[in-house]
C-alpha cells in the first residue's frame, strides 16, 4: 500500500493522548465545506461509492484483507488552515501559556427557541453507569451526567458534543462523572485554541477536580464550578439557582440520605463525600400571548423593530403618542413556561429527604403555592434505580405532581435486552455466529425471548399515572409549544440476535458454511496439535490469507499452513479451567463506535482473575461479555490490576471498577486490590478515594521490575525491595534515563505481602514489569505460571504470557518475551505507516510480529489499533501462521492457541466487503452534521 501522505496523519486518533482522544469525525468536521458534492470531498468519491455502477473506483489489491487508499488532506475555507486535533495541546506539550481554554459563548434565541430532553442510554444495557440527559435548545446544550461510555454513544448516534456548553451532575462518583476524564481530554484538542465546557455539581465536584488534575496537564481544561457549600440566605435553603438566562433557569435542590439507627437520623457531620444527590429543575421563561397588531397600530405604533421588542418582553415609546406602550397593552395573556425535573434518588434514603423538599411544593398539584404561581412540572425524568422508583411511597410521591409525564430512566431488568451499542453488538454477533469458540454469545442476550421480559415488566412500569419507562434517543420537545410532549421517532429500532443472523446471512450466503469449518477446528483440536502430512487435506478458507502465496496443492486442496512450532506442553496438557484471555477494549486513544479502549481480563477460574489495564467502559465491556451478575463475580474475584502507563485510555475505567468491587464485597471479609501501576497513577487513586472508597492498595510498577521480584521471592524478605536499575531501561545513560533519575522509593511492607499473596492464590509464579519504550513510566507486564503434574505425574512448566503496553520494539521486551505461551502486542499503525509509529513511540503490525518472533513466542494477538481501522486492520504481506488480531469481547482459552491462527482467515469473510475506507465515509457523514 503506498505511503499516507504526511499532513493526513496528523488527522488520524492518536493512541498517546491522555485520554480517549477525539471522536474520530471531530477532528475531520470541516472537510465537508470544501467540496461541492454536498460536503464530501471530491478526492473520497470514487472510493465511497466503491461497486456502484457509472462510479470510477480504485482497482483492488491482490492478497490483502483490507483496502485503504488514504483520502488528500482536505482545509477549510479553501485551503488555508488544517482543521486537526492537537494532541500535543491535549498533553500539555505545546510550550504555551494560556490562563484558559476556549468556552463558548453563543447568542441565544429566547423567541421560537427549539428546546427538548432527550435520554443518552448509557450504561442501562449494562447498568455501569447513570443514563445521561440531553437538554437540546438550538443556540446552548447541556448534559446532566457524564457516564463511562458517553461519548462511545454520542459517536455512534452522531450526537454533538462539540456543541456542549454544561455538564451537569447529579452525583459526584465514578457512575455519574467516570466519563469526564476523556470528554474534558477530547474537547481540549479541537479547534484553534481546544474547547472546555463548565461542569457543574455539588461541593464533592472539588474532590474530582483534584483527582483529575493528578492527570490532566493543563489545568485550564478544568471549569469547575461547584455550589451547596455556602447558600444564598435568600433563596430556599435546599435550593440554588445555578444558570439564569434567556432561555433557561437551572435549580439545583440538595437531597441527603437519613439513616435511622436508634439514635434518630444522623446530621451533615456524618455525609461522607458522593453521598449527596442532585434534583435539577429546568424552567423556560413563559410564553408570551398572542402579538395583536391592531392594538399596536391603535396605541401609536408603526410595524418594525418595536414589535419585535414588545415580543420579547420590552416596553417602547409610542410613534404617535407620548406614552410608553408595555407588552401588556398588546400582548395576549401569558402562558407558564414549560419546566422539566431531573431527579437522582439513588437510595432508599435519600427519599425522606427527596420528599420533604421545600423548593419543590410550588410543582404540586394539591399546593397554595402551585395553584398561586400556575408552575406545572411538564415532564420529571427519574434517574434513580427501579428498586427505589418502584416503591409505594415514592409512587405516591410523583402522583402529587398530577397530569406530569414521568419517564422512569433507572436501570430495569429489561434494559439488558436492549444493547445501547449496536455496532458493537451487531459485530460481536456477527462473530459469534462464525465462530462461538472464541466469541461466546454476549451477556446482554437473554436465554428468554425479549418479550417476555418486556412483558413481565408492563406490570410494575406502569403504576405511576402518565409513567413510560426510558429508551434510547427518546425525546420530550418542551419549544415550540405546540409539539409539547413526547417524541419517539429517534429511538433505534430494536434487533434480536436471530436478526443479525438472517441479515448476515443474506448479505453473505458463503458464510454459512464457515461455522462448520471452524466447529472442527475444535473437533480434530487433537489431531491439529500435530503437524499433519503434508498430502493431507485440511479446511482451509479458498482465498489465502493476508497477502500469502496460494499453496494449494493438486487435488484444490489446502497445504497446512508452515507452523513448525512444537506445541508447548503447557498447551498440550491444558484443560479449559487453567487461564482464559479476553478482550475489553482493543482500540487505542479513544472508544469508538466498534472498539473500546484498552483493557485485558486474564480469567484464571477457580483462581480468580488479572486486569491488564483498565480503559474507560471496561466494567460496561465486562457485563456485555458476562452478563451482570457474572460480571459482578468477576470483580469481586479480582486478584489484581495492573496498569501499563499513565495515558487516561489505559486507566479511566479504574476507579469505577474499584468502587463496585469495595460495594459487592462491603461487609464481608476480604482484603484491599491490588493495584499495580505508575507512580502519577498512585497521585489520581489517593485524591479520588476522598470521594469514593477505592478499597485498594498500590504497588509502583518500578518496585516490581524483575531483579525487585526476584531479590523479593528468592529471599525471606522483611523490608521492601527497592529495584535494582543497572540492567533495565532506566539505568544511566539509557534513552530512558531522562524519565526516572531516581529509583522508586521504599514502599510499605504490607505492599510486596499482599504481592506475594497474589501470586500464590492466582497461582502465578512470577509477574513482574518491563520498562518499554513509549512515555515516562511505561511498562509492559510478564505473568508466569506456576508448574503443575499432569494425569502421567510429569511436571508441566506454567503458561507465560507477556502483554507489551504502548511501545515501540525494544530489547528489554524481547527478552521478556523469550519463549513466551502468548505475547499480546500492540500494533497502532500499519506498516505503510513506520515514521508514525517512531514518531509516536507505537509499533507496527510487522515490528509486533517480529518481536513475537524472534523472542520465540508460540503465540501472537496484536491489539491495540488505530480507530481509523474501525473493525479489522490494515495487514499486508505478514505470515500469519502464529499470529491472531484481537477484537472486542474475544475470549481466547489456553486450550485453543493451537487453532487460533486458523481460525482467523474464516473471520475474514465477514469483512471482505467492508473496508477500512468506511470510516472515511462515516467521517464525512458525521461532518455534516457537526
Amino acid at each position: 500500500m503506498p505511503q499516507v501522505a504526511a499532513p493526513l496523519r496528523r488527522l488520524l486518533p492518536l493512541s498517546q493522548t491522555l485520554a480517549p482522544a477525539p471522536l474520530l469525525h471531530l477532528s475531520r468536521r470541516l472537510f465537508a465545506f470544501s467540496s461541492p458534492s454536498f460536503g464530501r470531498p471530491s478526492s473520497l468519491l470514487a472510493l465511497a461509492y466503491r461497486g456502484q455502477p457509472g462510479r470510477r473506483h480504485p482497482q483492488p489489491r491482490r492478497g490483502s484483507s483490507t483496502l485503504r487508499k488514504a483520502p488528500k488532506e482536505e482545509m477549510a475555507g479553501g485551503g488555508s488552515k488544517e482543521v486537526a486535533f492537537n494532541r500535543k495541546r491535549a498533553e500539555g506539550n505545546d510550550g504555551r501559556q494560556r490562563g484558559s481554554m476556549e468556552l463558548k459563548t453563543r447568542k441565544l434565541n429566547p423567541v421560537n427557541t427549539t428546546c427538548y430532553v432527550q435520554i443518552l442510554g448509557t450504561g442501562m444495557d449494562t447498568q455501569d453507569t447513570s443514563p445521561s440527559i440531553l437538554l437540546f435548545f438550538d443556540k446552548q446544550r447541556f448534559i446532566f451526567n457524564a457516564g463511562e461510555g458517553l461519548q462511545r454513544f454520542c459517536t455512534e448516534h452522531k450526537i454533538k458534543l462539540s456543541k456542549i456548553d454544561h455538564i451537569f451532575l447529579t452525583r459526584v462518583c465514578s457512575e455519574t462523572a467516570g466519563g469526564l476524564p476523556g470528554l474534558v481530554l477530547t474537547l481540549a484538542g479541537i479547534g484553534d485554541e481546544g474547547m472546555s465546557v463548565n461542569i457543574w455539581g455539588p461541593s464533592d465536584l472539588d474532590f474530582l477536580a483534584g483527582a483529575m488534575k493528578s492527570f490532566i496537564p493543563n489545568r485550564a481544561m478544568l471549569h469547575t464550578h461547584s455550589f451547596g457549600a455556602e447558600r444564598n440566605a435568600s433563596q430556599p435553603k435546599d435550593s440554588v439557582i445555578i444558570l439564569d438566562d434567556e432561555v433557561v433557569r437551572i435549580s439545583a435542590m440538595f437531597v441527603k440520605p437519613r439513616y435511622h439507627n436508634g439514635a434518630g437520623s444522623f446530621n451533615d457531620i456524618d455525609l461522607k463525600p458522593g453521598d449527596t444527590a442532585i434534583v435539577y429543575a429546568c424552567e423556560l421563561p413563559e410564553i408570551k400571548g398572542k402579538f395583536d397588531p391592531a392594538k399596536a397600530a391603535a396605541l401609536g405604533l408603526k410595524p418594525g423593530p418595536k414589535y419585535r421588542e414588545l415580543q420579547l418582553g420590552n416596553s417602547v415609546q409610542s410613534d404617535q403618542f407620548d406614552e410608553m406602550v408595555h407588552p401588556s397593552d398588546v400582548l395576549g395573556p401569558s402562558i407558564p413556561g414549560p419546566t422539566v425535573l431531573l431527579v437522582d434518588c439513588p437510595t432508599q434514603y435519600h427519599t425522606a429527604e427527596l420528599f420533604s423538599l421545600q423548593s419543590l411544593s410550588c410543582f404540586y398539584e394539591d399546593s397554595l403555592d402551585q395553584r398561586e404561581s400556575g408552575k406545572k412540572v411538564n415532564c420529571i425524568i427519574h434517574l434513580g434505580p427501579s428498586s427505589v422508583t418502584k416503591a409505594v411511597d415514592y409512587q405516591n410521591w410523583m402522583k402529587r405532581f398530577g397530569g406530569t409525564q414521568h419517564i422512569m430512566a433507572g436501570h430495569e431488568i429489561k434494559n439488558m435486552e436492549i444493547p445501547i451499542l449496536k455496532g458493537s453488538a451487531r459485530i460481536s454477533s456477527r462473530l459469534n455466529f462464525v465462530c462461538p469458540q472464541l466469541f461466546p454469545s454476549s451477556g446482554f442476550w437473554s436465554v428468554k425471548p425479549a418479550n417476555d421480559v418486556m412483558e413481565n415488566d408492563k406490570s410494575t412500569s406502569s403504576e405511576a399515572c402518565g409513567s413510560v419507562s426510558a429508551q434510547n434517543l427518546l425525546k420530550f420537545h418542551l419549544r415550540p409549544y405546540a409539539q409539547l410532549g413526547l417524541d419517539s421517532a429517534s429511538i433505534p429500532s430494536l434487533f434480536t440476535y436471530k436478526d443479525i443472523v438472517e441479515e448476515l446471512v443474506s448479505e453473505i450466503p458463503e458464510v454459512r458454511e464457515v461455522p462448520e469449518q471452524v466447529r472442527k477446528f475444535w473437533q480434530n483440536n487433537a489431531n491439529i496439535k500435530n503437524i499433519p502430512p503434508a498430502g493431507s487435506r485440511m479446511l482451509m478458507v479458498e482465498e489465502p490469507w493476508i497477502g500469502q502465496k496460494s499453496d494449494k496443492l493438486d487435488d484444490g486442496s489446502q497445504k497446512h499452513p508452515r507452523d513448525n512450532q512444537e506445541i508447548p506442553s503447557c498447551v498440550e496438557d491444558a484443560t479449559r479451567e487453567d487461564m482464559e484471555i479476553t478482550f475489553l477494549g482493543t482500540g487505542s486513544s479513544q472508544p469508538s463506535k466498534y472498539r473500546n479502549v484498552s483493557s485485558i481480563y486474564i480469567n484464571l477460574f477457580a483462581q480468580g482473575g488479572i486486569l491488564l489495564d483498565c480503559g474507560e467502559g471496561t466494567l460496561g465491556q465486562l457485563k456485555r461479555r458476562f452478563g451482570v451478575n457474572g460480571a459482578d463475580e468477576a470483580v469481586k474475584s479480582l486478584r489484581c490490576i495492573w496498569i501499563s502507563h499513565i495515558h487516561a485510555d489505559h486507566h479511566t475505567g479504574l476507579a469505577r471498577v474499584l468502587a463496585l468491587r469495595s460495594k459487592l464485597l462491603r461487609g464481608m471479609p476480604h482484603k484491599p486490590l491490588l493495584v499495580i501501576g505508575p507512580r502519577p497513577l498512585e497521585r489520581f487513586l489517593n485524591a479520588y478515594s476522598t470521594l469514593e472508597d477505592l478499597d485498594m492498595q498500590f504497588l509502583d510498577c518500578r518496585n516490581t521490575l524483575k531483579p525487585s521480584v526476584d531479590a523479593f521471592l528468592s529471599e525471606n524478605v522483611t523490608g521492601s525491595a527497592t529495584p535494582q536499575l543497572e540492567n533495565t531501561m532506566f539505568a544511566p545513560g539509557s534513552r530512558m534515563e531522562n524519565y526516572n533519575r531516581k529509583p522508586a522509593s521504599p514502599r510499605d511492607t504490607t505492599a510486596f505481602a499482599n504481592f506475594k499473596e497474589v501470586l500464590q492464590e492466582s497461582g502465578l509464579e512470577i509477574l513482574y514489569s518491563v520498562p518499554v519504550v513509549h512515555c515516562p513510566q511505561a511498562f509492559g507486564v510478564v505473568l508466569r505460571a506456576s508448574e503443575k503434574v499432569n494425569s502421567a505425574g510429569k511436571a508441566i512448566p506454567g503458561w507465560k504470557v507477556v502483554y507489551s503496553g504502548d511501545t515501540r520494539p525494544c530489547p528489554a521486551l524481547i527478552d521478556a518475551s523469550r519463549d513466551a505461551t502468548v505475547l499480546i502486542h500492540e500494533a497502532t499503525f500499519e506498516d505503510s505507516m513506520k515514521d508514525e509509529a517512531i514518531a509516536r513511540n507505537h509499533s507496527t503490525t510487522k515490528e509486533a510480529i517480529e518481536v513475537g518472533t524472534s523472542a520465540g513466542a508460540y503465540r501472537i494477538i496484536l491489539t491495540h489499533f488505530s480507530q481509523r481501522y474501525p473493525k479489522i486492520p490494515v495487514i499486508e504481506e505478514v505470515d500469519m501462521e502464529k499470529t491472531c488480531i484481537a477484537f472486542d469481547l474475544m475470549s481466547v482459552n489456553l486450550a485453543d492457541l493451537p487453532v487460533l491462527p486458523k481460525v482467523l482467515p474464516h473471520l475474514k469473510v465477514l469483512f471482505k466487503d467492508e473496508l477500512v475506507v468506511e470510516e472515511a465515509d462515516e467521517m464525512q457523514e458525521a461532518a455534516a452534521v457537526y
